[in-house]
């Protein structure tokens, strides 16, 4: 079983990121931007104002950044807490310009705000590009603060960003399938919470990576590697942390039991795979019932599991939870790309196994459903397995009348010279040769005949 690829959304500009990054290179330090609000505050200077008096109204109005930056850091809280992702971002690029306005930008704490940002660009709004251009633009002025000597509450806060950064430039690099530099990465951010305990006596203090995080992260960029001992180990170290935090039955245990178990399969260990995907369905049935779309995902990953072992015995069993999914899904009305492949799955093993009449069945009954909707892809891929099923029964001609549809909706969705599009029509010209030579070979059987 193979990990679905990851789309990766790349934006070439961000209108609220540059919008706010325009306006600070405008304010190259906190005195220039003093002098702003000056005018804004309508602060008159006179000729017998003292240098005394100058600095005293430059701290009044330096308490308008520092007391705008704890309200949007207030109102970030807020929008997490309503899940309102876009706008919370939006309040951490506040955050970030109001550091710059305060502390300068080569200051650790504006660093610690970028470290921020770049982690919400990842996390918030799953745009990994823009996430490692601010975490990169952090990770200098952090690490020369780091070498410093400053006080252990700084270090500490510290140390919290550049764990936070280092996740964020792993998580990046493993979203573009760079597992050895997302590895690197995120040992960094290891040896950093490790440090970070070590302050804390045993905490990891207000650090928003937690270890469970940054497990998980290691064992899919070791997974990535293909080194599959190493993310066992670590996989096995995040499920242990999370039955000792929140028992056998959470709901947070049934993603950690499918990734390992894609481990397990990829190591040969299929009967290991198949108990730990039982382990993710009991869960999502006491967690959500037997009708949910969690429940059909897990259904489906189980009854392709008990298929990938081929043995003979587990033949029932596959028949058994692959109906279970596609019934969930039918009965949620669910018409989407998950439920169409779950059906094409089950004709796949079906066909395998010399059952073509129910997966024709099956096939043509989805198809004349209207389930497909807007997936055109796989209504062309149904009609190329009902093609290969009435081919594999030698009925050529309607082989070859299915075969026409599957490519006249490949040309629509790819194009004429795309390869699956060209695939289809080589095989219906072959066919259609076949078809017509058998044709031929029957007139002059019946000629024969007739004289």
């Amino acid at each position: 079983m193979q990990a679905s690829p990851i789309h990766i959304p790349v934006v070439s500009n961000d209108t609220d990121w540059d919008f706010c990054f325009h306006l600070s290179q405008q304010i190259r330090n906190p005195a220039q931007y003093t002098g702003d609000l000056f005018s804004i505050c309508q602060c008159r200077e006179t000729e017998d104002d003292t240098e005394v008096q100058k600095e005293e109204l430059a701290d009044d109005c330096l308490s308008l950044p520092k007391q705008k930056l704890a309200q949007a850091q207030k109102k970030f809280d807020q929008l997490i807490e309503e899940k309102m992702n876009t706008k919370a971002n939006k309040e951490l690029i506040r955050c970030f310009i109001l550091s710059r306005i305060i502390f300068g930008k080569e200051h650790w704490r504006c660093a610690q705000a970028l470290a921020n940002l770049a982690y919400g660009y990842l996390t918030l709004r799953g745009l990994p590009s823009q996430a490692k251009k601010h975490a990169k633009s952090a990770r200098g002025t952090l690490l020369t603060w780091k070498q410093s000597k400053t006080s252990d509450e700084e270090r500490k806060e510290i140390l919290e960003a550049l764990v936070m950064l280092y996740y964020t430039l792993g998580t990046t690099w493993l979203l573009q399938n760079h597992g050895k530099q997302a590895y690197v990465h995120l040992k960094k951010a290891e040896r950093n919470m490790k440090e970070l305990k070590e302050l804390n006596n045993g905490g990891i203090g207000g650090s928003q990576v937690s270890e469970k995080d940054l497990t998980i992260a290691l064992g899919r960029a070791s997974l990535a590697m293909h080194r599959m001992n190493l993310a066992l180990v670590y996989f096995e170290k995040a499920i242990g942390s999370v039955i000792i935090a929140k028992g056998h039955g959470t709901s947070e245990l049934i993603s950690l039991y499918e990734e390992i178990a894609q481990i397990e399969q990829l190591r040969k260990n299929h009967e290991q795979a198949i108990q730990y995907l039982q382990q993710a369905y009991s869960i999502c049935v006491s967690s959500f019932s037997e009708i949910s779309p969690q429940t059909a995902e897990a259904s489906a990953l189980l009854a392709k599991a008990y298929a990938m072992s081929g043995e003979s015995q587990h033949k029932d069993a596959v028949e058994i939870y692959f109906i279970r999914s596609i019934s969930a899904y039918q009965t949620l009305g669910f018409e989407d790309y998950a439920s169409l492949a779950t059906i094409e799955d089950f004709c796949t093993w079906l066909i395998q196994n010399g059952e073509n009449q129910e997966a024709y069945r099956l096939l043509k009954s989805t198809l004349n459903s209207g389930s497909y909707g807007y997936c055109g892809e796989k209504v062309a891929e149904t009609f190329y397995n009902m093609g290969s099923i009435c081919f594999a029964k030698g009925e050529l001609r309607k082989s070859i009348g299915l075969l026409r549809k599957c490519l006249m909706v490949q040309i629509i969705i790819y194009g004429s010279e795309h390869t699956k599009s060209r695939e289809t029509k080589s095989l219906l010209t072959l066919l259609q040769r076949a078809s017509s030579s058998r044709w031929n070979r029957q007139a002059v059987v019946g000629r024969k005949k007739s004289v």
